[in-house]
């Protein structure tokens, strides 16, 4: 896998928090040996441990493990997982944050075999949140996006998720549409909203 870290001296702080975070927090290539810390981050965020289905928790956690090391032992092009470490706390426990960057295909583009660069997973630890780690991890997936010569980078967010949508909208991300499902209306869930980012690609003369 390439070596993947990120010097934040180079980017230009969005907040004061996102200013701290650049001191404190270094964002790299997820290896191996963060597997476990990953699947608790994501497990935590997107899975309650409390109520009826407290009991599933362990198996959830087990099964984003074993997607994430299934995905991490074989590579695909143009695919990274960047994790957030905060650098004042040593050991397996300075974890603080993750996210995916990988390919993906409309249905309607399959057939042409056009594929766009789709962001996931982004989840960031309880107590580190509003810290600006989410900020960081995002403009570095922009980074690679850049890297790799794509243009537009996506990803979902639930229509009720205001503070993640505060956030994305902050960073210049924008509506790319609004996908409805019956199946949502009658669960009485969230839609989910498909947002889309351009990115400036710099040429090389």
């Amino acid at each position: 896998m390439t070596s993947w870290f990120f010097d934040s001296s180079h980017q230009q702080p969005l907040t004061s928090a996102a200013h701290q975070a650049s001191k404190r927090f270094q964002i790299r290539a997820a290896t191996p040996n963060d597997l476990t810390a990953i699947a608790q981050i994501i497990a935590e965020s997107f899975h309650s441990q409390n109520g009826f289905w407290g009991w599933a928790f362990p198996l959830l956690r087990l099964g984003i493990y074993e997607d994430f090391r299934n995905r991490l032992s074989s590579p695909a092009p143009h695919h990274i997982c960047l994790v957030a470490v905060d650098t004042t706390t040593s050991g397996a426990n300075n974890l603080v944050g993750v996210v995916e960057v990988g390919l993906r295909f409309h249905e309607s583009w399959k057939q042409d075999g056009k594929s766009f660069l789709y962001l996931s997973n982004l989840a960031v630890e309880q107590k580190n949140r509003r810290n600006g780690v989410a900020s960081k991890l995002l403009i570095a997936s922009e980074k690679i996006c850049q890297e790799w010569g794509f243009q537009d980078l996506y990803l979902h967010v639930l229509e009720d998720n205001y503070q993640a949508r505060h956030l994305y909208f902050k960073l210049g991300y924008r509506m790319d549409k609004v996908e409805s499902n019956w199946n949502l209306f009658f669960l009485n869930r969230s839609r989910q909203i498909f947002l889309r980012k351009h990115l400036i690609v710099n040429s090389i003369d």
